[in-house]
């Protein structure tokens, strides 16, 4: 058998997630060295470091975003690394994002921000789209009104919640967040910590998540990996 399939078969069976002998280098500086990860259907896993160990650029390969030099990462049980153009967008379809800092457009109303996903990539009527973004926005603690302001006319702890019910809104079957608590007060950050939870247990989705804050990883993670 090999690595990756070692990796990708745990005690609960095949691995949501698999990543098995992954390296990743920019330059002279390696970053990810012979990283292995499996992600079980439904499971919360945390990965804690701190800044410049490699979280990100792990995401960013799982994503597609970033290609390794070497390694496997499946995602239900197919092999990821090397696809491009609609294969590597289909692999990325069930997927949802939480940004750091949000990454909310500025232009956009937030309901619109929150429906970006289903207008730009599903191609969903802009009406059946607002109705969805208004349900995720109450999802997350928002009311409708909100949906018509802009992102610069919110809190940094409300704009944290649209990024939830953005990530939340094609109800995908993976989430990554990344660094979610990042700039909120203790009592912003539990909020925030608490809906996580919530979001990904109504969704029954798989969650992988980036932090250096260890209250947010003892309170998210079912289970945590240090990355470093």
């Amino acid at each position: 058998m090999s690595e990756a399939a070692k990796v990708a078969t745990g005690k609960t069976g095949p691995a949501k997630i698999a990543v098995a002998g992954l390296h990743k280098s920019f330059g002279a500086k390696k970053v990810l060295r012979g990283v292995d990860l499996s992600i079980g259907t439904g499971e919360s896993v945390v990965v804690i470091g701190g800044s410049g160990s490699g979280k990100s650029v792990l995401i960013k390969c799982i994503l597609g975003l970033l290609r390794p030099e070497a390694g496997s990462i499946l995602v239900d049980g197919k092999e990821t690394v090397g696809l491009t153009g609609r294969e590597r967008e289909e692999m990325r379809r069930p997927f949802g994002m939480l940004f750091q800092g949000s990454a909310l457009f500025d232009s956009l109303p937030v309901w619109e921000n929150v429906a970006f996903g289903l207008i730009q990539g599903e191609r969903m009527p802009r009406r059946q789209a607002k109705e969805i973004a208004l349900n995720k926005l109450a999802a997350v603690g928002l009311e409708a009104p909100v949906g018509e302001l802009y992102p610069a006319e919110l809190s940094g702890g409300m704009q944290k919640r649209v990024a939830l019910a953005r990530a939340i809104a094609k109800e995908p079957a993976v989430i990554f967040f990344d660094e979610p608590t990042t700039g909120l007060d203790p009592i912003m950050s539990d909020v925030i910590n608490k809906l996580i939870v919530k979001c990904v247990r109504d969704l029954g989705a798989t969650a992988v998540s980036i932090t250096h804050d260890m209250v947010s990883a003892r309170h998210i993670a079912d289970r945590n990996r240090h990355d470093s």
